[in-house]
């Protein structure tokens, strides 16, 4: 056993509690106190981001509804090593948009394709005068709205006098530079970002954190309770549905996210008596590919949160990358023979994420393993086999071919997403086969 294998529980459990981010905040409240300075929220704005697009049409709702300075900044896309399939992530992003403008009655249509560079460019010079002016909120959405859907807008409003303005190419080039110094300096690396008070919150997705700690803080405004985007509510009751469909889950038991919707995803399939089919992957960084610390630091962060608020357990780490993940993914086969699947992959999920466990170790892993029924005898012949490997590339590459690249993801029948926070879209996608 490693000293960092035997250390990491107990420091990731301190790092990642609650009572550590509630104190935290509790310190930035002070500080802004003490210094008599007033509610400022940091929005990181991406031009050619479909997710901006839709931060940028609510930035009215949220100073209607608390008393908060809004300081926006014009920033690009997040660096290579922050996004490895980048097309595809930029394919996805139009897509997924979009279905959240229509969860939400926002406006997003996916035209199939960016924005023209030159779009773009003027876009950006427009928004960078406006965060000059002091006008960007008012004008931000609007802006967006003509990019993506008729960017000939742009021009005409840009000659017509009217509240618009545009900076030249290298005014907005030094204030994009500034910005996304600043962003990674303080800890991100996307666009659609908000910051305050130390925490960071990505998208109309996270809002509802920002929106809860601006509310516990007396920062609303009268009458406003509750957020503008709360977390959709899972199934919690089952529903008759004559053939549902399959879910697939892709999945890694590296990843964070994995472990916070795994529950769900068993108990969404419970409920509605459709199957769920293990579509295990390798993690990234399994398949050669880097993530920077911004990101690792983020994801982690994010996921304690997520977690609290599900109320899964979760800080209790003991990181499975390599040797670990290799082991627990080659018990997946011999678990679904024996029909512990589901409580293997849960017992794993929990045992790494949630009671520190190494499942590198045989004690750890045979800890796991027959806690959720399946003989350790069988698992250590199972451990020396290898097919395994080719299911998990197999599965790989049917996740690439739906265009996703990360996980969790999901699919049932023509819906394919990615993300914990898309499970509301499976649902919706299994109970359309409920009879009217």
């Amino acid at each position: 056993m490693s000293l960092k294998t035997l250390f990491m529980p107990a420091v990731s459990e301190r790092l990642l509690s609650r009572d550590r981010l509630l104190k935290r905040r509790i310190r930035a409240e002070r500080t802004r106190v003490s210094l008599g300075l007033r509610h400022k929220v940091f929005y990181f704005h991406q031009v050619d981001d479909p997710y901006s697009a839709l931060a940028a049409g609510i930035l009215p709702r949220l100073v209607e509804r608390y008393d908060v300075d809004v300081v926006a900044h014009v920033v690009g896309p997040p660096p290579d090593s922050a996004a490895p399939e980048r097309e595809k992530l930029v394919a996805y992003s139009r897509k997924d948009a979009q279905l959240l403008a229509r969860h939400w009655g926002l406006s997003f249509e996916d035209a199939g394709a960016q924005p023209r560079d030159q779009a773009v460019e003027l876009a950006t010079r427009l928004l960078v005068a406006a965060v000059q002016d002091g006008t960007f909120i008012d004008v931000a959405g609007e802006v967006c709205t003509c990019l993506w859907s008729d960017p000939s807008r742009l021009l005409a409003g840009a000659q017509s006098g009217g509240p618009l303005r545009a900076v030249d190419g290298t005014a907005a080039a030094s204030h994009v530079a500034a910005s996304d110094a600043l962003r990674q300096k303080l800890g991100h690396y996307l666009g659609a970002t908000f910051f305050y008070g130390g925490e960071w919150y990505w998208g109309i997705d996270r809002l509802h954190h920002l929106e809860r700690r601006l509310q516990d803080l007396g920062a609303q405004r009268p009458g406003i309770q509750g957020p503008m985007f709360p977390p959709d509510a899972d199934l919690n009751e089952p529903v008759k549905l004559a053939s549902p469909l399959p879910i697939d889950f892709f999945f890694s038991f590296r990843s964070p996210y994995s472990a916070i919707v795994a529950p769900r995803v068993f108990e969404l399939g419970r409920n509605t008596g459709a199957p769920v089919r293990l579509r295990f992957v390798l993690p990234m960084v399994m398949r050669g590919l880097s993530v920077p610390r911004e990101k690792r630091a983020y994801i982690t962060l994010d996921a304690a949160r997520e977690a609290h608020a599900r109320g899964i357990p979760f800080g209790r780490l003991n990181d499975p990358v390599g040797r670990p993940t290799e082991r627990g993914l080659s018990l997946i086969p011999i678990a679904e023979q024996m029909g512990c699947a589901e409580a293997y992959v849960l017992s794993f999920m929990h045992g790494v994420r949630a009671e520190g466990i190494d499942a590198g170790s045989d004690r750890g892993l045979r800890r796991i393993v027959e806690r959720a029924g399946l003989s350790w005898d069988a698992a250590q012949t199972a451990l020396k086999e290898d097919a395994w490997r080719a299911t998990a590339e197999a599965n790989r590459e049917e996740m690439f071919d739906l265009g996703l690249w990360g996980v969790p993801s999901l699919r049932v029948g023509d819906t394919a997403v990615w993300g914990q926070d898309r499970l509301w879209a499976v649902q919706e996608a299994l109970l359309s086969q409920a009879p009217g």
